[in-house]
């Protein structure tokens, strides 16, 4: 890329590459000279912006949690409309997406990014925590109205929901799975906690 051309959202455009080119390379092709080969800008840009490419994975992390804790807003003003279930149908192939799931398989293959994440974050598993949480909060505004039952164990359904539906996506080669077998998950899952579905 020619010098003194200005970069819309540098940033935002080497984490996208960056995705990318995990998604395309897996973990071992996930270097810098690729990502901003990828993102079509000069080697230095990178750096520019970030210490160092751990810097740049923590950045691309935190960025993709901030994304899932927006994704949380979003499904807590459904809350009371459609069905639990085709809620959270909705919502989960967007934030198991394949890239989260690569970003997810980094995060636990880099110990110096899980460090710098939990130092962050102060969670052990940023991500998958943030992604439980979504999911919790859910059900706790659809508990608040009464279509959750009063009595249901939401610690245990959100990481319950969150854990068989990473599965589900993780054995999709790299689309959404059948919406039925998703429906399926949930529906065991929620099975006796939700209120007329």
């Amino acid at each position: 890329m020619p010098t003194g051309v200005a970069i819309r959202d540098p940033r935002g455009q080497l984490f996208d590459a960056a995705e990318r080119v995990l998604l395309r390379d897996g973990l071992s092709g996930l270097t810098s000279r690729a990502v901003t080969a990828e993102a079509g800008v000069a080697k230095g840009v990178l750096h520019r912006h970030f210490a160092d490419f751990e810097d740049f994975l923590t950045g691309l992390a935190l960025d993709r949690v901030a994304r899932i804790g927006a994704k949380a807003g979003e499904l807590r003003t459904t809350a009371g409309t459609g069905t639990v279930a085709g809620n959270l149908a909705a919502t989960l192939p967007e934030v198991l997406s394949p890239g989260y799931l690569a970003l997810i398989r980094l995060v636990i293959a880099r110990d110096e990014l899980r460090a710098r994440l939990r130092a962050a974050t102060g969670v052990r598993l940023p991500l998958m925590s943030e992604s439980t949480a979504l999911v919790a909060g859910y059900l706790q505004a659809e508990r608040d109205l009464g279509r959750i039952a009063a009595g249901a164990d939401i610690a245990t359904l959100a990481p319950t929901l969150i854990g068989a539906a990473h599965l589900l996506f993780s054995d999709a080669d790299d689309a959404a799975p059948d919406p039925a077998a998703l429906a399926r998950v949930i529906g065991t899952v929620l099975a006796g906690v939700t209120a007329g579905e």
